[in-house]
């Protein structure tokens, strides 16, 4: 392993302005976003989408510091024949992978679930350093709700996230980690930090005794806040706060960079958060987005399928990451987002 080089690429996955984005639905989650534009859910369909986005010069150029692929997407070519992945790495961008298969029902555990995808992942950490490969992502999923999380749920979770980051890192790799604390309930802003809180501490125990170096990583959690269902919807100033407080308990400054998600979040909401977490600053580490749906709502809108809405598609996509971008330095703000629109 070779950590200096690690670090590297993590430091240039949170750099200053830039984000990350997560492009890495499966066919299955893709195939909801297209149904909602009434687009087919086709392979030349979901290429030319991805093609639209990495093609956006000025976007990717400046606010994307690194790409989440798919499987398939990461061995894509480009209507004219070139790589995804090279049209990514042209524009001074990253790309990485997903590699979890996705959260099964955990055995005896009712309510709560397991991410899948470790057997066999070393060969295709192999596979896909070949394919350009140099960052991957995990996704551990915890629920709130009546009697869970439980912490045999949160521990084999977070034993899992561990062994993906290890096989990662010895692969040349950066991995993100991220332990997804759920927003969907009704439970308020305190019981969210009470969970996140257990969650990272969990996480980077095991990460510790799997000799997983900091350095060589970025973590990708959830914010603290209240789920979507609570009666009490907390302000932007709010949620920056309690999440700054939990994070700051939790993640060592040896952390590079802290990447969100945004969690079922509005595409506002998740950009105000950010700012105002930034305007926050100085803080132990970058402090940054890698955001899907925030990131691809408005451009798989405007774009629709259509050939003839490609410019439109762009310019919503490179509007949302400008908006995301300015959030990362702590300078978005509603006028901004009424200015730039």
């Amino acid at each position: 392993m070779n950590l200096d080089a690690l670090h590297a690429i993590a430091v240039k996955m949170v750099a200053p302005g830039k984000g990350i984005l997560a492009a890495d639905e499966s066919s299955g989650t893709i195939k909801k976003r297209f149904d909602a534009i009434k687009v087919e859910n086709t392979e030349e369909n979901r290429r030319d989408y991805r093609e639209m986005l990495f093609r956006t010069a000025g976007a990717m150029k400046d606010h994307i510091s690194g790409v989440i692929l798919f499987d398939e997407t990461i061995r894509q070519k480009a209507k004219d024949g070139t790589p995804l992945v090279k049209l990514i790495e042209a524009a001074g961008s990253i790309p990485g992978i997903k590699v979890d298969q996705g959260a099964k029902k955990m055995a005896l555990f009712p309510g709560e679930t397991i991410t899948e995808g470790l057997d066999g992942l070393r060969e295709r950490f192999v596979e896909y350093h070949g394919l350009g490969a140099r960052f991957a992502k995990w996704r551990a999923v915890i629920d709130i709700g009546a009697g869970i999380p439980s912490y045999g749920a949160i521990h084999a979770n977070a034993q899992a996230l561990a062994r993906y980051a290890a096989l990662a890192q010895e692969n040349g790799i950066v991995p993100i980690v991220e332990p997804e604390v759920l927003m969907d309930g009704d439970h308020d802003i305190d019981r969210c930090d009470e969970v996140t809180t257990f969650v990272l501490k969990e996480v980077f125990q095991e990460l510790y005794y799997a000799k997983v170096a900091l350095e060589g990583m970025v973590l990708k959690p959830n914010m603290t806040i209240p789920g979507k269902k609570c009666a009490k919807q907390n302000s932007a100033q709010e949620v920056a706060e309690r999440t700054l407080k939990t994070l700051k308990r939790c993640v060592p400054p040896a952390v590079p960079g802290i990447a969100f998600l945004s969690g079922g979040q509005s595409d506002e909401d998740a950009t105000a958060h950010l700012s105002a977490m930034n305007a926050m600053g100085p803080l132990p580490w970058g402090l940054t987005f890698s955001y899907g749906r925030a990131l691809q709502a408005a451009p798989q809108k405007a774009w629709s399928g259509k050939a003839e809405n490609v410019a439109a598609g762009q310019k919503a996509f490179a509007h949302r990451a400008l908006m995301n971008s300015l959030a990362a330095l702590g300078k978005w703000s509603p006028a901004e987002e009424k200015k730039a629109a």
